[in-house]
């Protein structure tokens, strides 16, 4: 694939303090078109709040988060999570949160309210556009979940689908808000190897078929060295290191966060 490498996002001089407690400490960070970055670090090290800095969960105490789309550089930070969305930045989290009640259609179906453009008016007298809208929803969460093998489970209530492909819909919910940047947050926590395997190929397929940009949080480390270009490393909120995955097996600094001395 041949995408120029422009930056995408940035977070500058990013620091979130919790009372006396500073869980980030001025980071600085940029992800590049098309690339599959991954943040790491021991539990407590921070990676969740950064990303729930990017995605309006927090505000940051101190710096700035700026994306960059159609040549445009626009900020981002304190904005709330659902205008983040909107400006095309979705997540999933390390819990699953689906409406476990409701099918894996309506699941991915939700995800696509960012698109709908039917008015109130529309929506209660049902008039030919709002149908028309409906039914293209529709086909467009039957081709994300194509896309990602969920569709033999279509029809079935999320609760009721294998922990693996519970993972994947969740994914699934975040693309249909037609995102250019994925943040992943312990994709494959929890899963078995074959389901690993599967999650590795779908976030291959993702960035390579979907043009998506994806930022991962993951303790799996043969996952984030198979799938990442570039690798962040966080200890105790602040950032250690930056490189490739061959950089970062060697680094000492990533050694001893990890071992100790």
């Amino acid at each position: 694939m041949t995408i120029d490498k422009k930056p995408i996002i940035e977070l500058n001089d990013i620091s979130m303090v919790f009372g006396g407690l500073r869980a980030i400490d001025h980071v600085s960070m940029h992800i590049d078109q098309g690339e599959i970055a991954a943040l790491i670090g021991p539990n407590g090290a921070g990676k969740t709040t950064i990303f729930n800095c990017v995605t309006g969960v927090y505000k940051p105490t101190e710096g700035e988060i700026s994306i960059v789309r159609d040549g445009k550089k626009e900020f981002i930070h304190g904005h709330k999570p659902h205008v983040i969305n909107h400006k095309g930045l979705a997540r999933t989290f390390q819990n699953i949160r689906l409406f476990s009640n409701m099918t894996v259609l309506e699941n991915v179906m939700i995800g696509r309210h960012n698109s709908l453009k039917a008015g109130i008016l529309s929506a209660i007298v049902r008039d030919r556009r709002t149908r028309e809208e409906e039914q293209r929803v529709i086909e467009e969460s039957h081709e994300i979940l194509r896309k990602l093998k969920l569709d033999k489970f279509v029809n079935e209530t999320a609760r009721n689908l294998p922990y693996g492909a519970q993972r994947r819909l969740e994914i699934a919910r975040a693309l249909a808000t037609d995102p250019f940047l994925l943040l992943l947050d312990e994709p494959v926590a929890g899963m078995n190897p074959q389901e690993t395997k599967e999650l590795e190929e779908t976030i291959n397929v993702i960035r390579d078929q979907e043009k998506i940009t994806i930022l991962l949080i993951e303790h799996d480390m043969s996952l984030v060295m198979n799938v990442s270009e570039r690798i962040y490393v966080l200890d105790y909120g602040r950032l250690i290191a930056e490189g490739t995955p061959q950089e970062i097996k060697s680094n000492p600094e990533v050694i001893k966060a990890y071992l100790g001395e």
